[in-house]
This record gives structure tokens, C-alpha cells and sequence, in this order.
């Protein structure tokens, strides 16, 4: 004879119907928490993201920064040396351009006292000759002797009217020697490398012999005469 137990199978039954509505449930009551969840964790991800593209653009400007600082950098390095070079150029031009400088005035100077005495030589006539001859800066003394007081005078006019020269100074012309007829004279003046500039002379200053005279002293007396001066 066999014997069902209903109860027991009734049991099982309600056991394994209501399973599966007890975990639909749950999960029903689990929904809102669980898209809360996927909510942060899609919010996390964006963060990440944005960050992540905030900071490599960050970087890539810091590079470029870095880069124009190197640039700058290199040209600034460039510019410094072509300065330099440009610096020492000018040196050696200024100091080239002392050297030639030096030479040109060496060379005037070596010019200068031979024209100077080459224009004296000019303007001495005949019979008029020179014992000596101070070349200063800025002054020529001579000493010479003169056969006649009128030689000496045309050899002062010659001198006046020289471009190269200003009014001379004459001291007093006297006589040294009876046989031959010999003068001795003195006089200074003030000279130039350059020409005058016609009309624009210096008058002369005190000593100077005027136009139409000059003083004569004879050796054997002490009295002075005045003899007129001829060209």
C-alpha cells in the first residue's frame, strides 16, 4: 500500500514558488541604489577624464613655454656673441683709426718744418742771407745779414705778404762789418701749415717795422739813424 505525504509535498511546493518572487523582489528594492551607484561611478569617470585632459593640456603648454624659453634663450646666447664680436670690431677700428691718425700728424709734422723752410728759402732775395733759424709751435725766429738795409726790407715785405705767415716782428738791423758793407737783423713771426685767407691777417703787433722805415745801427757810432725803406 503506498502512502502520500500531501502536506509535506505542499510544503515543497510553496517553498519553490516563492523563491524566485522573494529575489525579484529584492532586487526591485535594490534598483534605485544600484543606478546611484553606476551615477558615481560615471560621474568618477568623467572627473578622471576631464582632469586628465586639463592636466595633459597643461603640459603641453608648459612644453611649449619651455621650449620658447629655449629659443629665446639660444637667440639671446646668438645676439650676445655677435655683440661681442661687434665690440671688439669697434676696437680695433678706433685703435687702427689712432694709428692713422698718428701717422698723418707724424708725416704733417715731417712736412711742416720743410715747407716752412722752403717757403723762407722763396721769400729770401739776393743778398740777404740767414745765420740761423728757430722753428717753435707756433713762432719762427731768424737771425740773418743783409749786404744793404733795402735787401733786408724787400726780405721783411716778402715775408708780410706770405700766406703761410703772419706780420713779422723786426728788431733793430746793425751794422757789423764796414769792408764788406755788412747788416745783421733780427725778427720773429708767427706761421701756419695752411694759407690765409687773403685780407684776413693779424695787424702787426709792436716792433713790427711800418711801410715806409726802419731802424739802422752803425757798429762804429752810437747814434742811430733812420734810413728809408725801398721794395
Amino acid at each position: 500500500m503506498i502512502k502520500i505525504n500531501l502536506v509535506r509535498e505542499g510544503r515543497a511546493v510553496r517553498g519553490a514558488t516563492g523563491a524566485p518572487t522573494a529575489a525579484v523582489t529584492g532586487a526591485v528594492a535594490g534598483g534605485p541604489g544600484n543606478l546611484n551607484n553606476i551615477l558615481v561611478i560615471g560621474l568618477v569617470v568623467v572627473g578622471l577624464v576631464v582632469s586628465g585632459g586639463w592636466w595633459l593640456l597643461r603640459q603641453r603648454t608648459l612644453a611649449d613655454k619651455e621650449e620658447q624659453v629655449r629659443t629665446r634663450k639660444q637667440d639671446a646666447d646668438r645676439l650676445e656673441a655677435i655683440i661681442k664680436d661687434v665690440a671688439q670690431y669697434q676696437t680695433q677700428k678706433d685703435n687702427l683709426q689712432k694709428r692713422i691718425d698718428l701717422i698723418n700728424q707724424l708725416k704733417q709734422n715731417q712736412k711742416g718744418p720743410v715747407h716752412i723752410m722752403d717757403q723762407i728759402s722763396k721769400d729770401l732775395p739776393d743778398l740777404v742771407w740767414l745765420d740761423s733759424m728757430d722753428i717753435a709751435p707756433a713762432k719762427i725766429t731768424l737771425l740773418g745779414r743783409g749786404l744793404n738795409p733795402n735787401a733786408i726790407a724787400n726780405f721783411i715785405a716778402n715775408i708780410k705778404d706770405d700766406p703761410y705767415f703772419e706780420e713779422p716782428n723786426v728788431g733793430d738791423i746793425t751794422q757789423v762789418s764796414v769792408t764788406p758793407l755788412v747788416y745783421s737783423f733780427t725778427m720773429d713771426f708767427a706761421f701756419s701749415y695752411t694759407p690765409k685767407v687773403p685780407g684776413a691777417g693779424t695787424p702787426g703787433a709792436a716792433g713790427t717795422t711800418s711801410a715806409g722805415s726802419m731802424s739802422t745801427t752803425t757798429s762804429g757810432a752810437a747814434a742811430t739813424t733812420s734810413r728809408p725803406a725801398t721794395q
